[in-house]
């Protein structure tokens, strides 16, 4: 696995691309996951936790995975990593840039994601990298589920 140091903003410009990388591992959608999500956050309306009126009312005919849900199960796909930054004291999330729910995430499908480094750049804190992650229900990779920049900054 190759390093780069992380203050060593020319060297990481190689990180670059235009590609996604490969596919992380599958996690699937249970009703259940969904569930325990929609209890924690309040959200619970019936198109994400009631199977039988979602089967006859929903445009989808089964219960779907709540946005924020599908989103925040990106750490649960890991991937192989092709990189590591190296020499930093501390990592940041520092937010994103763009969030889209560009299709729906069916209850029982699995998921997975693949990513490409879209900006490495010095700020007054340190080094930022844009990371653009995109989340594909498993068998319809032609078009992502969620598209997603995540912004670290390594200081």
């Amino acid at each position: 696995m190759k390093q780069y140091k992380y203050d060593d903003i020319e060297g990481m410009q190689e990180l670059l691309s235009e590609e996604f990388g490969s596919w992380s591992s599958e996690v699937e959608v249970s009703q259940d996951m969904v569930n325990q999500f929609a209890e924690l956050t309040g959200d619970d309306y019936w198109l994400h936790t009631d199977p039988e009126k979602a089967k006859t009312d929903s445009p989808f005919g089964c219960t779907v995975a709540h946005g924020f849900l599908t989103l925040v199960l990106i750490p649960k796909m890991r991937g192989e990593q092709s990189y590591e930054v190296i020499g930093f004291n501390n990592m940041l999330n520092y937010g994103s840039d763009k969030l889209r729910f560009t299709g729906v995430v069916p209850v029982g499908c699995s998921i997975r994601s693949r990513s490409r480094i879209k900006e490495i750049s010095t700020t007054a804190k340190g080094t930022k990298m844009v990371m653009e992650q995109h989340i594909h229900v498993v068998g319809q990779d032609e078009r992502p589920a969620v598209i997603y920049e995540l912004i670290f900054i390594y200081m």
